[in-house]
């Protein structure tokens, strides 16, 4: 879509927030997130499954409170917080506050008892899950220049884009502690407005968890020439801050993480919350067919959702929030230590 000013220069978070949340933004269309790209929610009804069994776990470790709040950030067209109530135990759902957390409208067929909110409710006792939600937080992108600087890449509405001054401040002491540029025409993307977004949402948490889920990437394997790319029609495009496809880039999910912490992949974390892509036994398929059609049929949907090389490769941010010291091993018992961050 063509506007006034396609020849400004901005820096990508600017130009990204108008893109993706303005009144004519990414985000605003009909069709939603799930009409470009496909998450780990629209994957396979397993993710839900295990993220209301780790619900359960919290509710558990909280000593089961009277009201168990869940909240779905960048809930889409609430895709994940249906599927969650859906798989809970009827005793978990009756006490289960269900909201939803996005910048859209309340989507159409929504289950009445979903509370559908532009930002999270305060005083949270339960669980905040943050499914690739940070990922699509605006963020400026650097470039080293010839004079080694990290400078502003600055960008039009068409795509085209130009170094701007050298990062300075808060910006510039971020990259040195996360992401330094190495040589000339190496890029990162500066990820404090993620911090903040993240902390933000972790305030909102009482008591209870909070979890991130995303592309992600450590201090140990940063890209060197940045992650930021787009999306339209299930396809990865350039990304051209137009409104016309999704802008997002990778995660530094170790520069959010707040004391206390746990970071691990899904692959880890759904294995450690009964989702495994394990085959099942052959002698099944004679003593129960259908049973084994089944099995095979959730083992392959496992196995997408734990592929490395894929989803299973994202990064498990786990923040506990006023739980008991050992709470937070027992949420996910089965992970390896080697997981540990």
């Amino acid at each position: 879509m063509a506007h006034e000013g396609d020849g400004e220069w901005r820096g990508w978070r600017a130009a990204a927030e108008e893109a993706l949340y303005g009144a004519d933004g990414f985000y605003r269309r009909p069709e939603g997130p799930a009409g470009h790209f496909r998450t780990s929610v629209h994957a396979s009804p397993l993710f839900a499954d295990a993220v209301a069994r780790l619900l359960c776990r919290v509710d558990e470790a909280l000593g089961r409170p009277a009201v168990l709040t869940f909240v779905d950030m960048a809930a889409g067209r609430g895709e994940l917080v249906t599927g969650v109530l859906d798989a809970l135990p009827p005793d978990v759902a009756a006490r289960t506050r269900a909201c939803a957390v996005d910048v859209t409208g309340r989507p159409d067929g929504l289950g009445p008892g979903i509370e559908w909110l532009d930002e999270p409710p305060q005083r949270i006792t339960g669980l905040l899950f943050a499914n690739e939600w940070l990922d699509n937080v605006p963020l400026e992108v650097v470039e080293a220049g010839p004079d080694g600087a990290a400078r502003l890449v600055l960008v039009r509405e068409d795509g085209t884009e130009r170094l701007g001054e050298p990062v300075q401040g808060a910006q510039a002491d971020w990259l040195e502690r996360w992401w330094p540029l190495s040589a000339e025409g190496c890029r990162a993307e500066i990820g404090l407005p993620r911090d903040t977004a993240w902390s933000a949402a972790v305030a909102t948490v009482d008591r209870g968890l909070a979890v991130a889920v995303d592309y992600a990437h450590r201090e140990d394997a940063r890209p060197p020439f940045g992650t930021l790319t787009g999306f339209r029609g299930g396809r990865e495009t350039a990304p051209v801050p137009d409104g016309s496809c999704d802008i997002t880039a990778h995660v530094a999910l170790d520069a959010c993480a707040l004391p206390g912490a746990r970071l691990l992949t899904q692959r880890a974390a759904l294995h450690a919350l009964g989702i495994s892509g394990a085959r099942p036994p052959l002698t099944l398929a004679s003593t129960h067919p259908t049973a084994y059609v089944h099995a095979l049929a959730r083992a392959g949907a496992a196995a997408e959702l734990t592929a490395s090389g894929g989803l299973g490769d994202f990064g498990w941010l786990l923040q506990p929030v006023g739980l008991p010291g050992a709470s937070l091993g027992g949420l996910l018992v089965d992970v390896p230590d080697h997981e540990e961050h």
